[in-house]
This record gives C-alpha cells, structure tokens and sequence, in this order.
C-alpha cells in the first residue's frame, strides 16, 4: 500500500496524474524544467548532474541557494515546519523521496525534523565551517542538494534529528497522491 502511495506521489509530483498532487507539490517550487524520472531499477539511484544555469532555471533563488551553495534558510519561515498531514517529503531538486509523515516530529528548532530518513537516499559529510563545532551535513543522493544537517539530540528510536530546510523540500500529501 505504501508503495503504491509513493508510485502516486511521484506521478503527481512529475505531472503523469493527479492534477491535486502536482499543485501541491508545486506550492514551495516553481520549476521551469520538469523533474526527472525515478531511478530505473529497483535500489539504484542514477545520479542527476546538471550545470549551474541549469539548477538556476530548475530551481527558485532560495531553493538554489539552500540546495546547491548550502545555503540555511531563517528558521520558522517555512510553512512545512508546521505541515502535519500524511506524505511524503522528496527532494525539491530532483523528486527523491528522502522523509515520510511517520518520520516526522516538532523539534520546536524552527524547521521541518526527521527521527529518521528513508534509508540510502541520503550522503552525509563532515561540515567544518564553524571550525570549534563541526557537524554533521546530509545531501540528497539523486542529485546531492544540501538538506540540512544530522544532530544526536532527537527522539527514541533513533536520538537522531534530521534537520531540514523546509525550501529544500516538497510535500505531496497522501491524499493528493491518491
């Protein structure tokens, strides 16, 4: 069931079905180029690499700046902070789906936070630009945008919280998807 959720979601968000998902999805983007496909085959992610003026022409100012030069947006800015209905949370430069709803909980940060991410669509990397406290930062597989970053203070099960960029996102709720 979950599966075919998805396989809706992703429909709606590339334009197949689903005129409600696409509007949805298209909210917080404003992409003038329309995504790619989903990987494939099953468990491989191709990768998506595209020039600067291509990400420029795909991708909002804020979203370009967040998702290729890791830029963080001012928290509580993003309406999907506060977003609570079921979906599923993709990438907001490539499509991949990175959260769903279940993952999700209020950090009271300001910005959208996972206790977990959908397992190999997200590379991580040691951010060292503040030199006294190095973190942890996350990119999306598919296309490597900058997500946010990974901190050891979130809830059981996992203690991690993925916090995340509502701009580098898009929501596609699961109704729309439907």
């Amino acid at each position: 069931m979950r599966k075919r959720k998805f396989l809706a979601a992703a429909g709606a968000l590339l334009g197949v079905s689903a005129v409600a998902g696409a509007r949805a999805a298209s909210r917080y983007a404003e992409p003038t180029t329309p995504a790619p496909k989903l990987a494939a085959r099953p468990g491989r992610i191709e990768p998506l690499q595209l020039s600067a003026a291509q990400w420029r022409q795909r991708l909002t100012p804020m979203q370009y700046a967040v998702l290729r030069e890791e830029a963080t947006e001012r928290p509580h800015s993003h309406p999907l902070n506060k977003e609570n209905r079921d979906g599923d949370y993709l990438c907001a430069g490539c499509g991949l789906l990175l959260f769903t709803a279940d993952m999700k909980y209020d950090s009271g940060t300001g910005w959208p936070s996972f206790f977990r991410a959908v397992e190999k669509h997200i590379a991580t990397k040691t951010d060292r630009r503040i030199p006294w406290s190095p973190r942890t930062e996350y990119h999306c597989k598919r296309c490597g945008g900058h997500q946010g970053h990974v901190f050891d203070d979130g809830p059981q099960p996992t203690g991690k919280r993925w916090c995340n960029n509502g701009v580098a996102l898009l929501f596609v709720a699961a109704e729309a998807a439907r």
